[in-house]
């Protein structure tokens, strides 16, 4: 998953999305359905921060990036995250914050989820 932060983004903003990511019941039961959540499936997570994720392109070509916290805070927020994920038993993996990395993913099925803690959709 990518993990953007905003400006706007603080502690209780963390928890909601770690709650809401970890409990999401996305993947398939024995019926087919999306009924299972990360623990149930045995899953583990691997979180990468992603402050490309607040590029507003809606007023030119190129991309305003005013809307991400600075880096010191979102790192601090997006640690915060990581910790609340595996407080929760899970297995995390994480990317390096501000490292130009390469990542390569594999989508098994049709559904890319965007969770936002403002709650905004």
């Amino acid at each position: 998953m990518y993990l953007g932060v905003g400006a706007g983004d603080d502690e209780a903003a963390g928890k909601y999305l770690v709650e809401k990511v970890a409990s999401l019941r996305v993947f398939e039961d024995e019926r087919g359905r999306m009924s299972l959540d990360l623990a149930a499936v045995g899953g583990a997570a691997l979180v990468m921060p992603q402050f490309t994720l607040y590029g507003d392109v809606r007023g030119g070509r190129r991309p305003d990036f005013t809307a991400a916290m600075e880096p010191v805070r979102a790192n601090a927020l997006y640690e915060d995250f990581v910790a609340g994920m595996r407080a929760r038993g899970l297995a995390v993996a994480t990317g390096e914050f501000r490292a130009e990395m390469w990542v390569e993913s594999v989508n098994d099925g049709p559904v890319t989820l965007l969770v936002d803690s403002a709650r905004l959709f």
